[in-house]
């Protein structure tokens, strides 16, 4: 870490002093990203840019700025009485001095005077512009007519009046509506909260306007990010999540600063840190009794480990930081409202682009397009489409756009997009060339390029092309000191490894670490703890480790997990697929029984687990095991195709013979519990309470005859265990099933069920109980 400005570093007056950490730089370039930042106490906004390598910092005034709205093309201010819209106009910044270095440029678009209502957090919706108002307790939107519109307030507000009785601060948005605000106290008089302010704080659900948790320290900026409902408890200084089930909130790390503002890119959290003056507001907190020296600035925080990997720090003129934004690109500006540009800069719609001579219309930005037909409005459409599966409507928009400018790359990724989306890989393939001739660097359609290959079976330049998904903004790179292994022999050096994506990926590629070692020296492994028990049974590391610090000198070079192939020259017909390479750990955990039911309702205890028997030994002399799971992890990308559901396979469980067994976890387990209500007479054990890591559905795993599983970690267990598992796929399935074929070369246990339409698990569980119904009869 740097705690010294870099030379050149002038971009800021002198009063408003920063420093950052040396690759504070890389990671906003890793992710296309700069970060906009509100400071009410110093009246600005801040441009926080990567600048080759050095942060730039651009200051502009405003009248006690603090939420932030950053929305597709908008970027809005609220302060105190006034919210201020600003457009982004793409055409308008290769104009901005210095010519050709900006990407984006936004414009002051309007003004609206909302009087005195001390606005905080502020958010865009489907439709409207959602924003805290402060003073009056309410949540509101604005319209010409009205200084402001309430449109919902805490149930414990008794009367709409200017008095900030409970201090509601912060805004989550949940599919375009409010969600979920934040308070410092459930109070009904003016200024109620401040009595205690200590741990008064609420959480609050908008939507059935109920208090989800009490007792937080100055609760601030609640987000909903990878599955979590993350908050930040200012009053300590802490970076939190809220587990609602069980009403309560942990905190991840805790901060040398007053926490306020936050936005997320990958697995960093991006967190503002106020200095807090000596002010009866913030006295009596616990973060002031606990730390003398606080810190201003933005924190860039590892969500996963709770690790600070980044900071820029405000040494003078800021103490106080509101918001914190991502904007999507890599340096923006923001133009005053006297910049000459403004004066000649005019966006108008396309029916009125045809009467602008050609002359104007090809001398941006004297003239743009912004109507329904212009290049960014269908490619904002038909990526829109895209998400919803709707792949035909998706191209219709794509190929417009490629009309209106048949040299952009991003048309031709999306195009590959869709079809992939529909399985047609030869057509994806053309199409991600063709992008990558207009933009050789675009590092999105390499990683889609690549695993198009790999899901034609191209393995070597397919997994070469998905080395590029660390310069996309879905990856966060691990990037120490020492050189990337290229796979050369070091025989007296350490390679570190470390496991990447989710579990199933790390299960999938740990079989290549034996090969690793036979190049180097020794092999130290860095693997999460629900993965660690499994992986000690794993052939070829010296030494395993969790998360987190590890000293420079431990190893000479490192590589990630997924990466072993490329390295190994790995090839679809020598993908080492010899099973199993995984084995339930022998610690004593499980203990066997004599296989029969030992209570009313069907269930094992632990201590009187199933007895280990292996396939060969199943006879119709006793129920066929079955174990089953039907969803993944909702955060990845293809969640809501991979996925079924547990009423999919309400077919299967009308043949005889069968023993059922739940291996699912986390939020979708929950559907059994009614599953079991309406279908009272249907057994199926449930693992989920004795399943704490992957080691434990090992052991479950190894004493049942088959696994039947949608595409989950659950399925790359099964087959790295050597147990027949039947895999249900997806229309458009995952890279590492391939096309066209039942069976896989990475899991020879494997048997593979695909959709023939896509969404159609319907004909896929027919499918499955034929196989059933023939195994259990002996067919």
């Amino acid at each position: 870490m740097n705690d010294t400005p870099p030379p050149g570093n002038n971009a800021q007056p002198a009063q408003l002093r920063s420093v950052f950490t040396n690759n504070l730089p890389a990671i906003l370039d890793h992710f296309g990203i700069s970060l906009v930042v509100s400071t009410y106490q110093a009246g600005k906004v801040i441009l926080v840019r990567n600048d080759g390598g050095t942060i730039n910092t651009h200051f502009q005034d405003f009248h006690k700025p603090m939420g932030i709205a950053v929305d597709g093309q908008r970027l809005t201010v609220g302060g105190q009485n006034t919210v201020w819209y600003h457009r982004n106009m793409p055409a308008v910044a290769p104009k901005i001095e210095p010519k050709g270095r900006h990407d984006a440029a936004y414009i002051p678009r309007e003004v609206h005077v909302t009087g005195d209502i001390d606005i905080h957090e502020l958010a865009w919706g489907k439709d409207d512009l959602w924003i805290i108002n402060t003073r009056f307790g309410c949540l509101c939107t604005l319209d010409p007519d009205h200084s402001f519109t309430p449109r919902w307030r805490p149930h414990f507000l008794s009367a709409l009046a200017p008095e900030d009785r409970c201090h509601l601060n912060g805004l989550a948005m949940v599919n375009g509506k409010p969600k979920y605000v934040t308070a410092l106290g459930e109070t009904d008089t003016a200024g109620g909260w401040r009595a205690n302010k200590r741990d008064g704080g609420i959480l609050m659900d908008v939507e059935k306007n109920e208090i989800l948790l009490r007792g937080l320290s100055m609760p601030h900026s609640p987000r909903l990010w990878a599955g979590r409902l993350w908050l930040l408890e200012s009053g300590q200084g802490a970076l939190s999540y809220a587990d609602l089930p069980h009403k309560t909130w942990h905190t991840v790390t805790n901060l040398p600063g007053f926490t306020r503002g936050i936005d997320f890119a990958g697995p960093l959290a991006f967190i503002g840190l106020s200095q807090v003056r000596e002010t009866a507001v913030f006295s009596g907190i616990p973060l002031v009794e606990k730390l003398e020296d606080r810190t201003c600035g933005v924190w860039v925080v590892n969500v996963q480990s709770g690790e600070t990997v980044a900071f820029l720090r405000f040494e003078e003129g800021v103490q106080e930081i509101f918001a914190v934004q991502i904007i999507p690109a890599r340096f923006p500006a923001m133009l005053e409202f006297g910049h000459e540009l403004i004066n000649t800069s005019y966006v108008l719609p396309d029916e009125a682009l045809k009467d602008v001579p050609q002359m104007l219309r090809e001398q941006p930005p004297l003239a743009v397009s912004d109507g329904p037909a212009g290049f960014a409005e269908e490619i904002n459409r038909g990526a829109a489409l895209l998400n919803e599966d709707r792949y035909d409507e998706a191209i219709v928009h794509f190929e417009r756009a490629r009309k209106l400018a048949p040299d952009r790359a991003e048309v031709y990724n999306n195009l590959g997009n869709a079809a992939t989306g529909q399985n047609r890989l030869h057509d994806a393939v053309r199409h991600y060339r063709r992008a990558l001739k207009f933009a050789p660097e675009l590092a999105d359609a390499h990683m889609n390029l690549g695993m198009a290959l790999l899901k034609l079976g191209d393995l070597p330049e397919g997994f070469r092309e998905f080395e590029w998904r660390w310069q996309t903004n879905q990856f966060t790179p691990f990037m120490p000191p020492q050189p990337r292994w290229d796979g050369a022999p070091m025989p007296d050096k350490t390679l570190l490894i470390h496991t990447e994506q989710g579990a199933g990926d790390a299960i999938q590629f740990v079989r290549f670490i034996k090969y690793a070692r036979e190049r180097v020296g020794k092999v130290l492994m860095i693997v999460p703890d629900p993965l660690q028990a499994l992986f000690s049974t794993a052939e070829g590391f010296d030494e395993m480790r969790g998360a987190g610090a590890i000293a420079e000198e431990t190893f000479d070079a490192h590589i990630p997990l997924l990466s072993l192939p490329t390295v190994l020259g790995t090839t679809l017909e020598t993908i080492p697929n010899e099973v199993p390479y995984l084995r339930a750990p022998d610690d004593g955990r499980w203990g066997a029984d004599d296989g029969r039911w030992t209570t009313d309702d069907g269930s094992r205890s632990k201590q009187h687990a199933i007895p280990n028997l292996t396939p060969d030994t199943w006879n119709m002399e006793r129920p066929l095991r079955v174990g089953i799971a039907w969803a993944g992890s909702s955060t990845q990308g293809n969640d809501r195709n991979r996925s079924a559901a547990l009423a999919d396979f309400t077919p299967q469980f009308a043949l005889p013979g069968i023993e059922w067994h739940s291996l699912q976890v986390g939020e979708r387990a929950g559907e059994l519990d009614q599953f079991i209500i309406n279908h009272q007479s249907l057994k199926i054990k449930d693992w989920r309470l004795e399943i704490k890591d992957w080691a434990d559905t090992a052991a479950i795993m190894a004493q049942l005859d088959l696994i039947i599983s949608v595409d989950t970690g659950v399925v790359h267990l099964a087959g790295a265990l050597g147990k027949p598992v039947w895999v249900l796929l997806c229309y458009a399935p995952d890279y590492r099933w391939l096309l066209d074929r039942p069976d896989s070369p990475w899991y020879p246990t494997a048997r593979l069920f695909r959709q023939n339409q896509p969404k159609d698990w319907a004909s896929v569980m027919a499918e499955v109980k034929e196989g059933l119904a023939g195994r259990v009869l002996g067919d």
